[in-house]
């Protein structure tokens, strides 16, 4: 069974192993009305799409990081209504960006359950070529907790490595600068101010500027590629 967009579904228990969970805990999810309920298809039997993928890994990122089930409750309920695998994702990784970098040690099984997929040696190369993972010992790997789904999803993009590396160089210099002159702005803010305070200041607005950088961005490349386009339809 596929969904409209042509994808392949999910049958519970895939889900369950795609994302990590038990099926008890999606069953859970569910019934507290924070995982939308599966299509039924034939014989009864449940079929969950990307983005019940997305929405369930939100779900654990935000249990990571501390949240109750009321608080993320709340935070799901203020999310747009529709909204899409994509954007779930990025909720995911803003989320994912308030905790300290993440790197742990793994096994190719684990390494490919946690990629929900099989991995052959070239998506391995092409993960490391990212910095999402890396050797360790006795043939385990370094993985970086918090890139693993997204170097995951840009094995299937239909660029080359090169152009890969070449934007993520990109990304990240800009990233690097941006950074920096918003720490110098924050710098003379609160020069005087206690040390506490500073700290709190932080933890505040690290989950704004980055929500804050992801919504720019994302409105930049949506009138770049707008132009793009239309000006290819022109030529």
């Amino acid at each position: 069974m596929t969904t409209d967009a042509g994808e392949p579904t999910l049958t519970i228990d895939e889900l369950a192993a795609r994302t990590g969970v038990t099926v008890r805990t999606v069953r859970f999810y569910g019934s507290k009305g924070l995982l939308p309920p599966p299509v039924i298809g034939p014989r009864r039997v449940g079929h969950y799409g990307p983005g019940h993928v997305a929405r369930l890994a939100l779900i654990e990122e935000l249990r990571q990081q501390g949240m109750t089930l009321a608080a993320i409750e709340r935070y799901l309920g203020r999310l747009p209504a529709g909204i899409g695998p994509d954007d779930l994702a990025i909720h995911r990784a803003v989320v994912a960006s308030w905790a300290p970098e993440a790197v742990e040690t793994v096994t190719r099984g684990e390494l490919e359950r946690r990629a929900g997929r099989p991995l052959g040696e070239e998506d391995v190369e092409r993960l490391a070529a990212m910095n999402v993972v890396g050797p360790a010992e006795d043939g385990t790997f370094r993985v970086d907790a918090g890139l693993l789904r997204l170097g995951v999803q840009l094995l299937d993009v239909p660029l080359s490595e090169e152009t890969i590396l070449a934007a993520r160089k990109v990304l990240v210099e800009h990233s690097r600068a941006a950074a920096h002159e918003l720490s110098r702005l924050f710098r003379g803010e609160v020069a005087e101010r206690a040390a506490q305070d500073v700290r709190s200041l932080s933890a505040h607005m690290q989950p704004l500027v980055v929500q804050a950088l992801l919504t720019t961005f994302q409105r930049s490349l949506r009138e770049e590629l707008g132009e793009w386009l239309t000006g290819s339809r022109t030529d």
